[in-house]
């Protein structure tokens, strides 16, 4: 894992980049995490909008994350502290 820090402040982009089983490296594989309040609140959105959802996932002292497919079949990731 490679950090990218940030500082909601300062305004900018913190991120990460991280290798997960499962996901293929190279030409599409990057994915982008949205930061929010409660990522299990977004995610409800966007499973009543008809996209599809992979719960929110405690990822340790960093938070929470969600994976969400819009109804184009884009994938984005939300985050949150909550």
């Amino acid at each position: 894992m490679l950090f990218f820090p940030g500082e909601p402040s300062n305004g900018g982009a913190g991120g990460a980049l991280v290798r997960m089983e499962g996901f293929p490296v190279g030409a599409g594989s990057v994915l982008v995490y949205f930061a929010c309040e409660d990522c299990a609140v977004e995610a409800g959105r966007v499973a009543a909008a008809g996209g599809a959802v992979q719960g929110k996932t405690p990822i340790g002292p960093y938070g929470h994350i969600a994976l969400i497919v819009d109804t184009e079949g884009n994938m984005v990731g939300l985050h949150s502290m909550k």
